[in-house]
This record gives structure tokens, sequence and C-alpha cells, in this order.
């Protein structure tokens, strides 16, 4: 079994912020995979499922941002897992948006919600790193994850959460590349490779064949004219 994790604030008034988007994710997870209804548990909200074959946990901790460990370490001793068992989705503002990558361990690089999970079960798990881009300036940081994302980055959003709903299995799989290319397969789709002709590019006209010329000359003309000439 399986636990993907994903962070954000509880409530109407965070649900659209850029902090959320590790709970948009595994919202598109499970309505696109089918997995049952969303109920309270672990200090938070879970879903269970199937992908491809392996059982996945869904959860989204109610206990604010830095405070996700809790949830999560009730959940993963609750089902007797490992934190390499654990897959926690999250904002990145080190990535651009729409970039996403996966990484196993490492550091939280002060971001409160992996943070917190670090203390309650250690740094071995497997991230996916949901780029939303960097404000410009540290001081600006707290607002920035914590206001709603703007209508103009709505396509790409749209095309991160739903190319991870499309990587899902792969991801349960452990086939990190093959996950990354169904969102790549959302976020970069290939162009065709096929140069079109432009619609308006006349035709080259026809050149008509001249017609050959008749000689009407009458044979003693023709004699004539050779003397003539």
């Amino acid at each position: 079994m399986q636990l993907f994790v994903g962070l954000g604030n509880p409530g109407g008034k965070y649900e659209k912020n850029r902090h959320n988007i590790g709970f948009m994710v595994v919202d598109e997870i499970a309505r696109d995979h089918g997995f049952s209804p969303w109920k309270s548990q672990f200090q938070g909200q879970v879903s269970s499922g199937n992908l491809g074959g392996e059982k996945v946990l869904l959860l989204k901790p109610s206990t604010f941002m830095n405070l996700s460990g809790q949830s999560v370490g009730e959940a993963m001793r609750f089902y007797k897992m490992t934190p390499e068992d654990v897959t926690v989705f999250h904002d990145e503002l080190d990535l651009a948006p729409s970039k996403v990558r996966v990484k196993m361990s490492g550091g939280h690089a002060g971001h409160n919600g992996l943070r917190s999970i670090h203390q309650h079960i250690g740094e071995h798990y497997r991230r996916v790193r949901l780029g939303i881009g960097h404000p410009g300036h540290k001081d600006r940081v707290a607002s920035y994850v914590l206001s709603d994302f703007a209508k103009a980055e709505a396509g790409w959003l749209d095309d991160v959460t739903r190319g991870c709903a499309d990587g899902a299995k792969e991801l349960a799989a452990g086939d990190g590349p093959r996950f990354l290319n169904a969102v790549a397969l959302r976020t970069a789709p290939a162009r065709s490779s096929k140069s079109a002709k432009p619609a308006d590019t006349p035709k080259p006209k026809s050149v008509p064949t001249p017609e050959p010329e008749i000689d009407t000359r009458s044979a003693m003309q023709k004699l004539a004219d050779k003397f003539r000439g």
C-alpha cells in the first residue's frame, strides 16, 4: 500500500492558493481514477482506490501546512508503512510554473509542510515538486504562496493537475520517468514535424504553349523565296 499526500491549507479561504496545488493534484487523481468519497480520518481528508493494481490512500492534512507531519505520521503508522511508501505533492518556488520534478529524500528547503513531515517521519520519502515560480524576493514569498493563482495561470495549472493524474499509475509503480512523460504530454505536447503550406500561397500560373505557325505559301512561292535568300 502507498500513501499519496497533497499539501495545502484546509478551508475555502485557501482553496485556490498557490500553496494548495498539492491538494489540487490529489483531488484530480481521486476524480480521474474513481477513488472513494473523501472522509475525515488521520487529522485530514482521505480517499482510497487502486492505481494499476496498487492500493493507494490519498491524504489531504487538515492540520494546516506547518503541522502536516502529524497527519502523515498518523496515517503511515496506522497502515504500518515506511517513509519509502509515502509520496508528497507540494508547491515548489524554485521551479518555473508548470514544471514538475520527482525527488527521493533530501532537505525541506524551508518549506513548512516538508519541514513538519521531516520531524514526524524523517526525510526518506518521495516528493513531487510542482513548480509555481518565485516572486523575486524572499520577503514576498509568504504573501505570494498564500495568494490565489491568477486567471492567466488557469491553463497550465489544469495541464499540471491532469498530467499528474494521467501518470499516477506510473508513479505508483515507481516509474518516475514515465510519470513525468505523462505530465509533459499535457504541459508541452509534441508539435507536428510536418510543415503546413500557407493557405494563401498563390499557385504558379500555367503559361500556355504557343501554337506552331502554319506555312501557307505555295510551292512556287517557297522556291522563289529560297532563291531570294
